[in-house]
């Protein structure tokens, strides 16, 4: 990608949904994609990290082989979610340019339930790229909201990770890049950005 602002929110997404991504175990990503919601072995106690980047996520769980990680969800969640989320969240890292000082920063992360982060976006090859990509940890009330309120529908999209995985084994790159999810930028208005350190690419119309 040429162009790319440092810090920017590029996801699939609808006027209604955000599509982001998870990998899990077999016996849960099993039952949330056959029941659109997850078991009750779900822990909503602890943190749980959304990525809206399917290379990050492939980075991650390596292709979907990783143990504990062989099943890939496709989860899409409400945009007043996804929005509330950015609202409540703090970056998990000190930023002079974010906050007044230190105490500030560590006051807002005592009391938010959501952690951003900013990694290094991946590209096909799962090489960092220049600009960062988006993790979003729910913790407490965010993850009983994400699982309970928020997922709109649930799809297993290990076959597409797998399937991209050998056609780029097979050097086929142009055909597995063919098969990315398109990831277009999230609108924000100035205010949201600044909030979790985001270039305001896009204003909310």
């Amino acid at each position: 990608m040429e162009n790319v602002p440092y810090r920017q929110i590029r996801a699939a997404h609808t006027a209604r949904t955000v599509t982001v991504y998870q990998a899990y175990r077999p016996d849960i990503g099993e039952y949330a994609a056959l029941h659109g919601r997850f078991p009750e072995a779900w822990s909503r106690s602890r943190m749980t990290w959304i990525k809206p980047s399917f290379l990050w996520m492939m980075y991650r769980c390596g292709w979907a082989r990783k143990e504990g990680q062989e099943r890939v969800l496709a989860l899409d969640i409400s945009r007043e979610g996804f929005d509330w989320a950015l609202a409540h969240a703090c970056l998990s890292h000190y930023d002079s340019a974010l906050h007044a000082d230190r105490d500030a920063w560590a006051a807002r992360l005592r009391v938010s339930p959501v952690r951003i982060q900013w990694d290094p976006e991946r590209d096909l090859g799962l090489r960092p790229l220049p600009h960062r990509s988006l993790q979003v940890g729910l913790s407490g009330r965010a993850a009983r909201l994400y699982a309970d309120e928020w997922l709109v529908a649930v799809r297993d999209v290990t076959a597409l990770a797998h399937r991209t995985h050998d056609l780029l084994r097979a050097g086929d790159r142009d055909a597995a890049a063919a098969l990315l999810p398109p990831e277009v930028p999230y609108p924000l208005d100035d205010v949201a950005a600044a909030a979790i350190g985001a270039d305001a690419h896009v204003v909310r119309s």
